[in-house]
């Protein structure tokens, strides 16, 4: 009975690092799909320091 508990310890750490291996890779890809394009506020950004640095000259 004791080794068995051992085994299915064992086994749940195994896949307990798998999960923690794809969670990472799943949150890796989402963040670098996110800055790939750019969106409507980052463009409205971009006008308003462009704007800004036009009334500064």
């Amino acid at each position: 009975m004791h080794f068995t508990l051992l085994q299915k310890e064992a086994r749940m750490k195994k896949h307990g690092k798998r999960f923690i291996a794809l969670l990472s890779m799943i949150v890796l890809i989402v963040g670098l799909s996110g800055c790939a394009k750019e969106g409507p506020m980052e463009k409205a950004g971009k006008k308003v320091d462009k704007a800004v640095e036009d009334i500064k000259k």
